[in-house]
């Protein structure tokens, strides 16, 4: 008897439409396709074959990176929106000049040195 192992986390699980490609997979890679194919049957009487299909795949590239690429089950405008918020929407704030908590309690504790600041002698007025 044929066992199948089941994941335990189902929401990882992506339904399959065609071609074992889920459907935004399908639709960026028509989006590809409809980009990149008329460049290259326009181009490369004019540019070259090789340089046309180069042309081609750098124009199909972004489509296929939002179809396949995903970081930590998220797309790749998820993690794009995110670094653009972390970079310039919303910046950390850093401070230059940060007291250090330890250094002022070992000033508080210690105690007061006797005679002032002349090691020990006194002025006479």
């Amino acid at each position: 008897m044929a066992y199948v192992s089941v994941p335990k986390d189902l929401t990882k699980i992506k339904n399959k439409v065609m071609l074992n490609l889920t459907r935004r997979q399908i639709i960026c890679l028509t989006i590809a396709a409809a980009v990149g194919l008329p460049f290259y049957f326009l181009t490369r009487n004019y540019i070259g074959t090789s340089s046309a299909a180069t042309g081609m795949v750098l124009l199909m590239l972004p489509a296929f990176l939002f179809a396949m690429y995903e970081k930590d089950g998220m797309p790749l405008e998820k993690v794009l929106m995110n670094m653009i918020c972390v970079k310039y929407s919303q910046p950390a704030i850093r401070r230059y000049e940060v007291k250090n908590l330890y250094e002022a309690e070992e000033e508080e504790m210690k105690e007061p040195e006797k005679g002032g600041k002349r090691h020990g002698k006194r002025r006479k007025d």
